[in-house]
């Protein structure tokens, strides 16, 4: 009896938890490791070994861990990029889906990063040194052994979409695929709330809910993501939940206008964040966008 009690409130701890990170003001909660897509059982399932793998960028060391499946030959790999002032562990639920349905996934901590163990201070982090980063691991991942270099898709949450976004649309040659999860296309906006003109902008300060610092604003300042996220003619898959109180519909809205091939699905209920029923439909549509761009066989 005493077991079964113990059962029923892990499960509903489980529960609570995933309705905290939905509501909370600090998205970057780690989704829960091991979880099932029902839906997906129809796929053929792999086992998968994880692997660090150190990187440099400008003299600074970036962490992450591969998941590689279990089988001969190259790969197709996604590449999860996380929020702001998240870590790899926000995106390990997703890595494990990749890799135990025969897709590598590398997920990493952007340089300042937030919990993160890359090196780098969040007083030095912009969007634009997290581009830097991204194609840091670009270019390293086309050289990994287990990787086809002609089937990586990026995959950025957040700040990470927008991120992903950019690196896309400079290195459309390298990017074979491109999955946004409601991505921070209202950074330029945000900066330009905050405030009035760069001359007023500090040192450091505190920015939702990390400490930023002046490179944040001046690398974005007068820059315009819908310019240039066009330039990237590939198909895209862009998912935004209905019910996100961080970033508004608005601006998914307008890149799927923007991008010339472009597959956008409101996610009912999702926040900004995908947990439980809103998780597994936005992995169903991962897996089928990839299925469709052929990075995995039907």
């Amino acid at each position: 009896m005493k077991k079964t009690i113990c059962i029923l409130v892990a499960m509903m701890a489980i529960v609570m938890s995933a309705a905290w990170a939905e509501q909370t003001d600090f998205p970057e909660t780690r989704q829960e490791a091991g979880m099932e897509v029902t839906a997906l059982r129809d796929l053929p399932t792999s086992r998968y070994d994880t692997h660090e793998i150190w990187l440099e960028n400008e003299g600074q060391r970036i962490y992450g861990i591969a998941y590689i499946p279990e089988t001969d030959g190259k790969l197709p790999l996604v590449i999860l990029s996380h929020g702001l002032g998240g870590s790899y562990d926000s995106c390990i639920a997703e890595a494990e889906q990749y890799a135990s349905h025969g897709v590598a996934a590398y997920a990493f901590d952007f340089r300042g990063g937030g919990g993160s163990r890359s090196d780098g201070s969040t007083t030095q982090m912009s969007v634009m040194t997290e581009v830097s980063d991204l194609e840091a691991v670009l270019s390293a991942a086309k050289q990994w052994d287990f990787v086809d270099a002609e089937r990586i898709v990026l995959n950025g949450f957040s700040q990470g979409g927008i991120v992903s976004a950019i690196t896309a649309a400079r290195h459309p040659d390298e990017v074979a695929g491109l999955i946004l999860c409601y991505p921070a296309f209202l950074v330029t906006d945000d900066v330009h709330k905050e405030f009035s003109s760069l001359e007023e902008v500090p040192d450091e300060f505190y920015y939702k809910w990390i400490y930023a610092g002046r490179p944040y604003v001046a690398d974005i300042w007068d820059y315009d993501v819908y310019a240039e996220i066009g330039n990237y003619t590939k198909p895209v898959l862009l998912l935004h939940g209905d019910r996100d109180n961080i970033v508004p519909i608005s601006y998914a809205e307008r890149a799927a206008e923007t991008y010339p091939d472009v597959e956008y699905h409101v996610i009912q209920g999702g926040g900004h964040g995908f947990y439980g029923n809103t998780f597994e439909e936005a992995m169903e549509l991962s897996f089928a966008y990839l299925q469709r761009i052929s990075m995995l066989q039907n």
